[in-house]
């Protein structure tokens, strides 16, 4: 009976679904156990052999955890919105739900031909309605809670107005923008209601604000600090520029602390919790403020009010060794303190800094740029005049935007101040600042300042703080680099918000009438007013009357001038209808995958009037093994944290951190394929051989002739470009056919060599590479057993590993090995035999190693394991079923379907998912006996296996007693008998 994969993992797989095997119940007496991957996204490329690694590895531990008597919840969906398809759309024109349909078509069909153990009934598609209905209405929840310092946690909205109401806002101890200014409840009552909410949105946890984002022009849209690449897109590598506009933020600041104190409490690696805290970045220092001096000769139009620049430091102790001030370019008060005579040169600058990326202005350490803006601000203490620099290595985000430099004590001022000649005062005792000896002053004492000489840093920084405080120029202060988080994005294919406006305000639309669906749109691109792709719908309007989205139509359009038209949001008192314009832009990636593990907990017939269940949310409570790319450590996996957090704080779930355990699989390598082109004729090809050769003094001529021959070029230059792998056999040899129907330009390809050997190089696995291998023709060739145990025995999951599909025969030919093991051609061979004790041994320490390497995630070597069980159990001609039946079971969740057929051959009618997992017994690897070799005059002659307890004499008179002892004494009587017991036994004579 042959081992016909193709046919038994589709027989079993076929059977898992038709069965709902791996169903989790929400009512189970088992223990619970959630395992979660990162669900992907359904590019229409489908799945590489790169993809499933995280996923073998989850589902391996979910099955196991299945044998181990849990009841496993390991779902899995698709995070269904996002740029790629609206980009296909826009060159395309085809709706990017149609696309997102196709691929997840492709996704799902990849994916259970790999054999996974997902409940798929439990499914989610972040673009779904359904779905993305409670994603709008946690946006609303946000929205209506404000964070309060006091009780360290988000509080309702309306809280916060009854004490506007009774007291004002004097003693409000919350998160809040920077500019609120103090009110009585007197005030409170009088405001209008527009100024009620404009302060509201100054507390809210999300809300309305003009920052600074990072603009792509080309894709028309906002993009995160992850979303860039070297200062372009990491979508198409378009040009990013640094731009003001009007967005939904989140006040994740706000929960910095908690963010940082989270990460106590949760199992995972240490360099991803390093990752969050070195984005979270908590600093302890001082606040300080310097006051501008004001110039008549600023060119700006502002105001008769004297201007203020605050800045963080961690070094208040070194405020006497400030010589000037460094500004973003961005920051608000450059416009207004700029002179005259240096407006065009700093204007130039901004304009300049604007197409540079934050991450490439924080990373260049070398680059040295700056302007001067012609004003000088005070120092607090000397009350000496400082100049005020602008400078693009400061981030209007970061702190407050602006920096006291400090030459003498920081690397980069340093360098700065020299470079534009600015004064360097150094206040360290006995150091000498110099560009070759410049070194941490942590330790040294403090001179030439005042009131802090001799002080060290830490004397000098509290005396620092207390003179500031004295001053009302400074505090003591905790800073995080941290930033609230840009929600807003101006794209067509995201969740909509649940946001109209009334007088240019937002209203929240009642929850009720959830979910607000995406209209449709004639194009994906901005308009060419260059309002978001929403700008273009027809019908995207609310009606407060109706509570429907409404056509555009019955926007009243009220005259304000004579010069001017505009639409009801700008006035309320003239809207007598009651339609109003809904946001036009869409929320972020990050929105539907921040919350989607709450979404699985609830069976999907029960999934009605919330996004899951009290009773799902207490039953599973949060996720127990998370796997997946740590790419995502200072995006998904961080505002994930705070939603929670936020959800928790509400009392929506019962959790505060979503993620137990978290595990970043490593990176599947690509092993890419090169060809060598002659630079001077661009048809003319030739083999890695060849190029060697020619580079060989020996073979060089000979070699050159024939490129000679061929391309006409006596003085040929070579390079190397990549070619598509699936043109490539186990030789490293090129399929020339193929690669000549491959691309236009290769049509007419010439070939210096008749057998083209192409080089081989170890890369990202990328389609721009050409190096992706596709998993469907791996399970075809040799079925997705083999894929999963090759996947595993590449190497520890958390390390980068090359694919090499010749490999993948050696696990093949296991599984193989496997079968015979169990089947041959006269069907099966396993019966109730007694096992030996041999069998027990080897059974028994593979149960032993294989349960450690699971709960240790070593899976790699637990395929080891199994080789070698197999090739022992094999010598030991082992036909026990006491054997063989639970070695399927240890197998079993490495290679599901060829351990169903066998457990079903052995007898078994119900899955082998649903089988206990052995238990490993000490006893059967305890030795009870000791093969001793037997020496004369020191060389060993034969071995005898005797029982470990024999005593001394008794070893003695046994070995004596041996026909092979006396054939080799052959009469003679020996000297003395040397026995060490559990050793050796040497007879001398």
């Amino acid at each position: 009976m042959k081992y016909n994969f193709n046919d038994i993992e589709k027989k079993w797989q076929n059977y898992w679904s038709e069965h709902q095997t791996f169903k989790a119940s929400n009512t189970s007496e088992k223990p619970k156990y959630y395992v979660l991957d990162m669900f992907p996204y359904p590019s229409g490329a489908g799945l590489h052999v790169g993809h499933p690694l995280g996923y073998i590895a989850s589902d391996i531990y979910a099955r196991y955890k299945r044998h181990k008597g849990f009841n496993v919840l390991h779902p899995q969906g698709y995070d269904s919105f996002g740029l790629p398809a609206e980009q296909y759309a826009i060159q395309t024109g085809q709706h990017p739900a149609i696309t997102t349909e196709t691929n997840i078509k492709t996704y799902r069909r990849q994916l259970d031909q790999i054999g996974f153990s997902f409940d798929w009934s439990r499914e989610v598609r972040t673009s779904n309605p359904e779905y993305y209905k409670w994603t709008q209405w946690i946006f609303i929840q946000l929205f209506e809670s404000y964070y309060c310092n006091d009780e360290d946690k988000a509080r309702p909205i309306s809280e916060l107005i009854s004490v506007f109401e009774i007291e004002g806002n004097s003693k409000i101890n919350a998160a809040c923008d920077d500019d609120v200014e103090t009110f009585t409840a007197e005030d409170w009552k009088h405001f209008s209601s527009e100024e009620q909410q404009n302060i509201l949105l100054q507390y809210r946890l999300t809300y309305l604000a003009e920052t600074e984002v990072n603009w792509c022009p080309a894709l028309g849209t906002v993009l995160a600090n992850d979303e860039i690449v070297n200062g372009v897109s990491e979508r198409g590598g378009h040009p990013v520029i640094r731009k003001k506009m009007t967005q939904w933020s989140m006040r994740i600041s706000a929960y910095a602390e908690r963010l940082l104190q989270g990460l106590e409490t949760i199992d995972w690696t240490d360099s991803l919790k390093e990752s969050q805290r070195n984005w979270i970045g908590r600093s302890v220092g001082a606040s300080v403020t310097f006051n501008v001096i004001p110039n008549a000769n600023c060119y700006s139009e502002r105001s008769e009010e004297s201007n203020a620049i605050e800045v963080f430091t961690t070094r208040p102790d070194t405020i006497f060794g400030v010589s000037f001030m460094t500004l973003a370019p961005e920051h608000e008060l450059v416009s207004q303190i700029t002179t005259s005579e240096q407006k065009a040169e700093v204007e130039a600058y901004i304009e300049a800094t604007a197409k540079r990326s934050e991450r490439d202005r924080m990373a260049d350490v070398k680059t040295i740029s700056g302007v001067f803006t012609g004003a000088y601000a005070e120092h607090p203490f000397t009350k000496k005049p400082i100049p005020i620099w602008i400078g693009d290595y400061v981030l209007a985000g970061y702190g407050t935007g602006a920096v006291m430099s400090v030459p003498c004590g920081d690397q980069r001022d340093y360098d700065f101040a020299k470079h534009f000649n600015i004064e360097i005062p150094n206040i360290f005792e006995g150091v000498d600042i110099s560009e070759e000896a410049f070194a941490s002053k942590d330790n040294v004492k403090i001179a030439n300042s005042d009131f802090l000489n001799g002080m060290n840093y830490k004397k000098a920084t509290k005396r620092a703080i207390y003179e500031l405080e004295q001053l009302g120029q400074g505090e003591g202060k905790t800073n995080y680099r941290l930033r609230d988080a840009v929600f807003s994005r101006q794209r067509y294919w995201g969740e909509p918000f649940p946001v109209y406006y009334v007088n240019g305000k937002p209203k929240m639309i009642d929850a009720k009438y959830l979910p607000i669906v995406l209209p449709e749109v004639e194009k994906y691109l901005p308009t060419e007013e260059g309002e978001p792709p929403l700008g273009r719908a027809e019908v995207w309007a609310w009606c407060t009357k109706t509570n429907k989205v409404v056509s555009n139509e019955m926007l009243k359009q009220v005259q304000h001038d004579e010069n001017e038209c505009h639409s009801e949001l700008d006035s309320e008192s003239h809207n007598d209808n009651g339609v109003y314009p809904l946001e036009l832009n869409t929320m972020p990636g990050w929105a539907g995958s921040s919350w989607y593990m709450f979404r699985y907990m609830e069976e999907a017939a029960n999934r009605g009037e919330a996004f899951a269940s009290e009773d799902a949310l207490k039953y599973w409570e949060n996720v127990d093994l998370y796997i997946g790319g740590s790419e995502h450590a200072t995006g998904h996996l961080l505002y994930s944290r705070f939603w929670v957090k936020f959800l928790n704080d509400r009392g929506f779930v019962g959790v505060d951190e979503p993620f137990k355990k978290l595990i970043n699989q490593g990176m599947i390598l690509g092993t890419s394929a090169f060809v060598y082109r002659v630079n001077e004729r661009q048809d003319v090809f030739l083999s890695k051989t060849t190029v060697d050769d020619f580079h060989d003094s020996e073979k060089h001529e000979e070699v050159l002739k024939r490129i000679q021959d061929v391309s006409g070029t006596n003085t040929p230059t070579f390079t190397k470009i990549h070619v598509d792998v699936n043109f490539v056999n186990s030789s490293d040899e090129l399929d020339i056919s193929k690669f000549r129907n491959w691309r236009p330009e290769f049509k007419h390809a010439k070939f210096i060599d008749d057998i083209v050997v192409v080089e081989r190089d170890v890369e990202k696995m990328s389609k721009s590479k050409y190096n992706v291998v596709n998993p469907d023709h791996i399970c075809e060739q040799y079925g997705a057993d083999s894929l999963r145990l090759y996947e595993m025995f590449l190497g520890p999951l958390e390390q980068a590993k090359p694919w090499n599909t010749a490999g993948i025969t050696g696990v093949h030919g296991f599984l193989k090995k496997l079968w015979k093991l169990y089947i041959d051609d006269n069907g099966l061979k396993v019966n109730d035999a007694e096992p030996s004790k041999d069998n027990l041994k080897t059974l028994h320490k593979t149960i032993k190693k294989v349960e450690e390497d699971i709960e240790n995630f070593s899976f790699n070597t637990s395929v080891s394991t199994f080789m070698i069980a197999v090739n022992e159990l094999t010598a030991q001609k082992c036909t026990s079923k006491a054997i063989l039946e639970p070695l399927l079971i240890l197998i079993s969740p490495y290679a599901p379907h060829i351990a169903e057929e066998l457990w079903e051959q052995l007898g078994n009618s119900e899955s082998i998912s649903t089988a206990a997992f052995p238990v490993f017994e000490e006893k059967h690897l305890v030795e009870s006996s000791k093969k001793y070799p037997i020496s004369f005059n020191g060389k060993m002659r034969f071995t005898l296996e005797l029982p470990l307890d024999m005593s001394k004499e008794d070893i003695e008179k046994t070995v004596m007693a041996h026909e092979k002892t006396i054939a080799q004494l052959d009469g003679r009587t020996p000297k003395k008998v040397i026995v060490v017991p559990g050793k050796i036994v040497n007879i001398v004579g």
